[in-house]
């Protein structure tokens, strides 16, 4: 075998060793991303609003590490199982910022590629859901509009975004997916604002009957 070609070969299990130790770290980096992020939508939910706070700071740190860790291994970086880790941090950051109003953070806020907090804000919508369906159940509509509205904003923002698969990392079938979430929603909720009001009026007119007998 020529020497040449030996010396070859030793660089590159060199650098398929560096680069497969990096993949490592970052599948465990990225798994731990992504369960911050859980944990945070699910204080979110709950109200637990420091809770919130501690996951999305330790996803924070996660997200700026896998950057420096990956700068200079792109293949790395843009693998699905770090985009996807990177697409739920857009998801949890930003649901916390459109349920309890803080103010809303830019890509460059969430040190986010600009794909994947579309990605991120496609997929807060199902969080946006939830919550509001939540304040029907809690009898709070104007919170619950409120949720409405913000997604309906969020809707028309992605629709504008009609550019290839290749550069929005397939934001078109994420928004396909809110326009449904935000339909069934909307259903949901004209249908408990009406039965809300049908209340209302059945006991108005209760009282007034109560009224009415009660003066003969």
């Amino acid at each position: 075998m020529p020497r040449k070609l030996e010396e070859i070969a030793e660089k590159i299990h060199h650098s398929f060793e560096i680069c497969t130790s990096e993949r490592d770290r970052a599948l465990t980096q990225a798994r731990t991303l992504t369960r911050h992020c859980a944990n945070a939508i699910r204080a979110i939910h709950r109200d637990e609003q420091e809770l919130a706070r501690q996951h999305l700071g330790e996803a924070r740190q996660l997200v700026q590490s896998l950057r420096e860790n990956l700068k200079d291994l792109p293949e790395l970086f843009y693998a699905g199982y770090t985009q996807d880790a990177l697409k739920e941090f857009g998801e949890a950051a930003l649901t916390y910022a459109l349920i309890d109003n803080h103010d809303f953070p830019s890509p460059d806020d969430l040190n986010l590629e600009a794909a994947t907090y579309l990605q991120g804000l496609a997929e807060a919508v199902g969080e946006l859901r939830r919550r509001c369906l939540d304040m029907l159940l809690k009898d709070k509509p104007a919170d619950a509009e409120r949720l409405m509205g913000e997604m309906d904003d969020i809707y028309a923002i992605l629709v504008t975004m009609d550019y290839p698969d290749a550069i929005t990392g397939g934001l078109r079938r994420l928004t396909d997916v809110a326009r449904g979430i935000i339909e069934r929603t909307r259903g949901d909720l004209t249908l408990s604002l009406r039965q809300g009001r049908l209340e209302n009026s059945l006991r108005e007119l209760e009282t007034h009957l109560d009224e009415y007998n009660q003066s003969e």
